[in-house]
């Protein structure tokens, strides 16, 4: 297990117009210089368009493996995969993915202390940054999804700081396990039961009640097309 790996490079954007008629988007963010301060709502400086489905406590910080660049260049050829940043994320690695890091896992970032809250579920934004109208579906089909983190301590950090896992409450649940019942055993009821005990954000709990409540799977249609999806 690589429990510490330097940070990269972090990465803040802004709220501004999108692609599509009245839409927004703070997913193309850019790589800053020195030490920025992470408060509860993630890094100062950073903005995140639909508050509904991004941003918040649980989502206050992205981290997305820059592990997964080598795999994508291979399937696509496209020039925002030429450097960090590409998903929208703040925070990029190597060495760790969805394999090694855990559902809980609690890193000391620079002087702030994170916790892995949830995988990421993505949405119709990353179709129309890459111009792949399956992009989103591709990303929860190959499980390079990245990962949020709630702030436990607020702090600061800058790009070459360490990123330590210093505590990990829930070893047997990586998040490729997680992400594999969302997405690919659905409706797998042991694997929602087991899920079903750990302390996951609201709306992952209202999610794996429906599916053992109804023995169903959610659409994901609008998340995955967008605002014109049915």
């Amino acid at each position: 297990m690589e429990t510490s790996t330097p940070l990269l490079t972090l990465h803040v954007g802004k709220v501004q117009p999108y692609t599509r008629a009245g839409t927004t988007s703070a997913i193309a963010k850019h790589a800053v210089d020195g030490r920025r301060r992470i408060t509860a709502l993630g890094l100062v400086d950073d903005e995140q368009a639909d508050l509904r489905v991004h941003g918040g406590v649980d989502k206050a910080l992205h981290h997305y493996p820059l592990d997964h660049y080598a795999a994508w260049r291979q399937e696509l050829s496209h020039p925002l995969l030429d450097a960090a940043g590409a998903f929208g994320e703040n925070l990029s690695t190597l060495g760790w993915t969805e394999d090694t890091i855990h559902f809980g896992d609690i890193v000391q970032a620079g002087s702030a202390v994170l916790q892995v809250s949830q995988g990421r579920q993505p949405c119709w934004k990353l179709n129309d940054r890459f111009d792949q109208p399956q992009m989103a579906r591709r990303l929860q089909s190959t499980g390079r999804t990245g990962w949020y983190y709630r702030v436990l301590d607020a702090g600061a950090i800058a790009a070459g700081d360490q990123l330590t896992v210093i505590e990990r409450p829930h070893p047997r649940w990586p998040l490729s396990l997680l992400m594999d019942m969302l997405f690919q055993r659905t409706l797998d009821l042991d694997l929602l039961r087991a899920a079903s005990e750990l302390p996951l954000p609201p709306s992952w709990k209202k999610l794996i009640d429906h599916r053992l409540e109804r023995n169903e799977v959610e659409s994901w249609k609008k998340r995955l097309e967008g605002p014109e999806a049915s």
